[in-house]
Order: C-alpha cells, then structure tokens, then sequence
C-alpha cells in the first residue's frame, strides 16, 4: 500500500469518528502528496488561523510513518484554504518586493512558520532582481528578508 492510500485511509477513519463528512481526493496535478479534503463543515476542521489543519496534517503524518516507515510527507488541505493562504502570502510578498525595488532597502517579513517560508523561497528563487533570506537559528518562526540582487 503506498503512503497516499495509507493517508487517505487514515483521514477518512479519523474524520468519521470525529462525525465528520467529507470528501478526500488525492490531488494528482501537485508535484507531492496531498490531500484536499471537501466538507460543508471546513471552518471547524480549518479551525483559527489552521491550526486545526496543521494538528491534522501531523497526525495523518505520524500515522503514516507508523505504518511506512520512509514515506513522504503528505500535505493535507481543505477545500482549498492552504492554496488561497499561500496566494495571500505570495501576493504580499510580491507587493514588500516592489518597495523593496523601489527603495532599494531589505524589508523583512512577518514570522513564519518553515512551509511558508519554502513558498516565498521559491516564489522569489529565479526573480532576477530580489532575493530572500532567512536567518539559521533553530527557532520555528522565522522572518525572510527581501533584498536587491
């Protein structure tokens, strides 16, 4: 059985016990695992700023490892809400980068977490005028720094 069968079924179980009902589709055009999960209750599973969807993801996770040892991460959404967060973030970013280009100083970042910091390092890794960086210390909530090239 492959990580993303052993996530599906994992999410599904722990949504119905929960009482939960949903859809989970296992999202094909993503270059990694991911579920989207569909529900007409996604604002109790979401809960305040993710952090319900961030809880879920890790135990999804845990349970996969438990069953496959080396399996990849698997990215749980529901009903898009990380794809829109992730939108929000990259259009924020783009605007700091304009004033970043426009004053020709750094600007950083709110802190985040270390899967938003990957989006705006990618987002920005080939722009041929601004670059990110983040600090190395071992803290879970870091600032990016915008800057020219």
């Amino acid at each position: 059985m492959e990580a993303i069968d052993v996530a599906k079924e994992a999410l599904d179980t722990m949504l119905g016990y929960l009482g939960f009902v949903a859809t989970i589709e296992v999202e094909a055009d993503r270059p990694d695992l991911s579920l989207q999960v569909i529900t007409e209750e996604s604002k109790l599973l979401i809960g305040r700023h993710g952090e319900r969807l961030e809880e879920i993801q890790l135990l999804v996770n845990r349970l996969v490892q438990a069953k496959i040892a080396n399996a990849p991460r698997v990215r749980v959404d529901i009903d898009h809400y990380r794809a829109l967060q992730e939108d929000r973030l990259i259009e924020d970013a783009e605007q700091l980068a304009e004033r970043v280009l426009n004053s020709g100083e750094p600007v950083k970042l709110e802190p985040m977490n270390s899967y938003h910091r990957r989006v705006i390092h990618n987002h920005f890794k080939d722009h041929p005028t601004i670059q990110t960086w983040s600090p190395r210390d071992s803290a879970r909530l870091k600032r990016i720094t915008l800057s020219p090239r």
